[in-house]
């Protein structure tokens, strides 16, 4: 595994946690449409891909990732009516029309959410659903710490410019929005929440673990590995130094979730 790439065991730490807000986006699917064909966009290792498509009965399953090490993965799933492929998500588009879009945790670390919405929604088949969530916690101190970190030395300089974007803070768009955007698309009766997961840890440094296998991986990809475990390190204590060491530590963590469908 390449050092800037995704490691699918961090990511899986939390697995529990992390599927939550899947199988609530799961919960706002109409099953009482056809549901044949199914993409899920950021698939991971597609083991959430293919419990669901398994609780719908979906005969084709397409999953789509950027990472080598998610797709090396999500092989273990692959099979019958169900295949894995690397892919741009904000340029991802199919040539057969598919009833089901899921795009879970993976639509913020594109840009310009209008365009790329409307690129998804355009794949659907008449009739056809999409259902989204997005982190929505950029002002929480578990990423504006390591934002911090990132302006000091070594790594200010390493970086050789300013530190990389939050996605969440640079893409994420307010929750009304997106109902606007769904509705401009030609969706029908859009869903769109703003939900709070109170995930309860162990202790506050917990938070590190979480954050390394997601939101510290764009550090990770601009700095050279030797300044890796620095920069984690410096995180942990700028984290702790803020919120201090609670044990155990609730972790509120915002999510937008959305779900929309065609007209028939």
């Amino acid at each position: 595994m390449a050092s800037t790439d995704w490691d699918p065991a961090t990511y899986a730490e939390f697995a529990e946690l992390r599927a939550r807000p899947f199988w609530d986006l799961a919960e706002l699917i109409d099953t009482t449409r056809p549901l044949r064909s199914m993409a899920d966009l950021g698939c991971g290792t597609g083991q959430l891909t293919v419990e669901l498509a398994e609780r719908l009965g979906v005969e084709r399953v397409l999953g789509v990732d950027s990472s080598p090490a998610m797709l090396a993965a999500s092989a273990d799933h692959a099979g019958p009516g169900r295949r894995v492929e690397a892919g741009d998500l904000a340029r991802w588009t199919t040539d057969e029309p598919v009833d089901l879009i899921v795009a879970n945790a993976s639509l913020q670390w594109v840009a310009d959410h209008p365009t790329v919405l409307g690129r998804w929604i355009d794949q659907l088949a008449p009739g056809g659903q999409i259902v989204v969530q997005v982190p929505a916690n950029a002002d929480h101190p578990s990423h504006t710490c390591s934002a911090a970190v990132a302006e000091r030395e070594p790594f200010v300089s390493a970086l050789g410019h300013a530190p990389p974007p939050d996605p969440v803070a640079a893409n994420v768009l307010a929750p009304e929005n997106y109902a606007s955007i769904l509705v401009a698309c030609g969706a029908d009766d859009p869903h769109v929440r703003l939900q709070v997961y109170p995930q309860m840890m162990d202790e506050t440094a917990a938070v590190v673990n979480w954050t390394r296998g997601t939101s510290l991986t764009r550090f990770f990809s601009a700095l050279p590995p030797e300044l890796h475990e620095p920069f984690v390190e410096a995180y942990r204590a700028e984290l702790l130094g803020v919120l201090g060491d609670v044990r155990p530590y609730l972790y509120t963590f915002k999510r937008v979730l959305m779900a929309a469908r065609l007209p028939v």
